[in-house]
């Protein structure tokens, strides 16, 4: 039974990722602060014959990760599939952002990666060791990570930061059997919006970007569980997701 954990699973990409997993028949451990929709994700899960692990942790807490990893491998009797997805977007003028925002972005969007791939590194490689024959870290990262604009200055340095990482644990891991891949999604439907200032979502809302389509967390999710689901003998490590007419 391959066994996957997803970070920020209680709403967007990360909910639609558990699910997602499940149909492959996957048991998936779901990690997010948010106990109560972890609980209704998984009665979902159960109520369909699936099985969610709901693990309510903060993973900007190294402790609180290091402990979700290893609920995980305890409860569910490994850890073949990592998707690190939390992440939060805190957008406006550099010169006015407050240094807190800095910290919280860096803090879950680079950090909090760190931690979770690091803790769940001894037992990828004896997932990749075993009937699997591989197994997966997949980072979600965005096209801030390729792109920089104004205003997104600190959001698109962790950005930046998840794309080179993911390059490098690629390079480092590979021998080791452990696949790692940065999905980069352009504009989505998700709740990340909803953590920027009002006055500077009316700002970006009545903008260039605001008036871009966006695709769904289904859409991003249908993309890690392609990458999850591909042969051993196959990585394809950077995949970047807009919406069909995104120009940009």
């Amino acid at each position: 039974m391959t066994v996957a954990l997803v970070t920020g699973a209680s709403s967007g990409i990360g909910a639609a990722a558990v699910r997602r997993l499940l149909r492959r028949g996957y048991r998936v451990a779901a990690v997010a602060r948010r106990a109560d929709r972890l609980a209704a994700l998984a009665d979902e899960a159960e109520a369909a014959g699936g099985l969610v692990l709901p693990i309510a942790a903060d993973i900007t807490d190294a402790d609180q990760a290091r402990g979700a990893v290893a609920r995980t491998v305890a409860d569910l009797g490994g850890l073949s599939v990592l998707v690190n997805n939390a992440g939060i977007m805190l957008l406006g003028p550099f010169e006015t952002s407050p240094p807190s925002d800095w910290r919280r972005m860096l803090d879950l969007n680079v950090l909090s990666l760190l931690t979770m791939s690091q803790e769940a590194l001894p037992h990828l490689r004896k997932a990749a060791a075993g009937s699997r024959g591989i197994a997966d870290i997949i980072n979600v990262g965005s096209v801030a990570g390729r792109v920089a604009r104004p205003n997104f200055a600190v959001y698109n340095a962790s950005k930046w930061a998840v794309t080179a990482l993911s390059e490098a644990l690629r390079q480092e891991l590979a021998p080791d059997g452990i696949r790692v891949s940065v999905v980069q999604p352009g504009a989505a439907d998700t709740e990340l919006l909803d953590h920027v200032d009002p006055g500077f979502r009316e700002r970006l809302a009545a903008g260039p970007l605001g008036s871009v389509q966006r695709i769904t967390a289904d859409d991003v999710a249908d993309t890690i569980d392609y990458l999850a689901g591909l042969p051993p003998a196959v990585a394809v490590n950077e995949m970047v997701v807009r919406f069909a007419r995104q120009p940009f």
